[in-house]
């Protein structure tokens, strides 16, 4: 709306007063010419996320990785089914001619070599060592005076034990081996083991096995010994006349000690033990 002043008029009216004439808008004009475009204004917040899209096509199958680390080993599975028979090999070449003869008399030398070597070493456990032997132990008179633990300790630092006579024919051999020896007692491996609810004990042997089968207590009954807590004799002592007698763990009195025989591998043989000597 434009607005003019009305000086132009002043030559009709001589007032001071100030007046205005209100015009009417004109006409809307024709359109304009498009403006040059304008700078690019600053970006938007973002927006919030659209849908999901379809998925894509898979890709290629990449390469190998690296191999990991072993992992523990897995138990030990099931014996496989035995396999078919393998085909029979190509036939050896001829032997060559034996001279049996002379090997003969080669082996034969080695049986006789071999019979003087265990002449030699019954010689040495029998008469140099004195040890005495039964199918299944061999026995060494150890002639120290020591008293019934000591005597024990001994035995087991050879690798044995004291002896112990399970058996007459056992007992009747030692009996005859301290006799041989001219002495008259020696500690066995039998000794008082625990007292009963009768204030008694009972004997056992060196293996704590009980006196089952064979004793040879000299005036008591045979199979087994009690004697009364109120005597310190609970070690025993065997007898050159073959029977069994007690006596206190703290006399000192030479020993027998066993040792059991041990087969070689691979064969039946057996051999003395190292420990073995006095």
């Amino acid at each position: 709306m434009n607005y003019l002043p009305c000086a132009a008029f002043n030559y009709i009216s001589t007032s001071t007063e100030v007046c205005t004439n209100t015009l009417l808008p004109g006409a809307k004009g024709d359109q304009g010419e498009i403006g040059e475009e304008g700078d690019q204004g600053k970006l938007g917040k973002n927006g919030p996320p659209g849908l999901p899209g379809v998925p894509g096509e898979t890709g290629l199958k990449g390469e190998v990785g690296h191999t990991g680390k072993m992992g523990p080993i897995g138990d030990k599975g099931d014996k496989g089914d035995i396999g078919l028979e393998g085909p029979s090999g190509l036939k050896g070449k001829p032997g060559t001619t034996c001279d049996c003869g002379r090997y003969r008399k080669v082996v034969g030398q080695l049986d006789v070599n071999v019979g003087k070597l265990r002449n030699a070493v019954k010689f040495v456990k029998n008469v140099i060592l004195g040890l005495k032997e039964t199918e299944e132990r061999y026995y060494l008179l150890v002639k120290e005076p020591k008293r019934f633990g000591e005597a024990s300790m001994n035995c087991k630092l050879r690798g044995g034990t004291l002896a112990m006579p399970k058996t007459s024919n056992t007992n009747n051999l030692m009996a005859d081996y301290v006799s041989q020896a001219g002495l008259t007692r020696v500690y066995i491996g039998v000794q008082a083991q625990s007292k009963d609810t009768d204030r008694t004990s009972s004997y056992v042997y060196a293996d704590s096995s009980p006196l089952q089968g064979f004793a040879a207590w000299s005036q008591e009954p045979e199979l087994q010994s009690i004697v009364s807590s109120t005597t310190n004799s609970s070690c025993v002592e065997l007898l050159s006349t073959g029977t069994w007698g007690h006596v206190e763990c703290e006399a000192t009195m030479f020993f027998i000690c066993e040792f059991p025989k041990s087969r070689r591998r691979g064969g039946g043989g057996r051999g003395t033990p190292a420990s073995a000597s006095s």
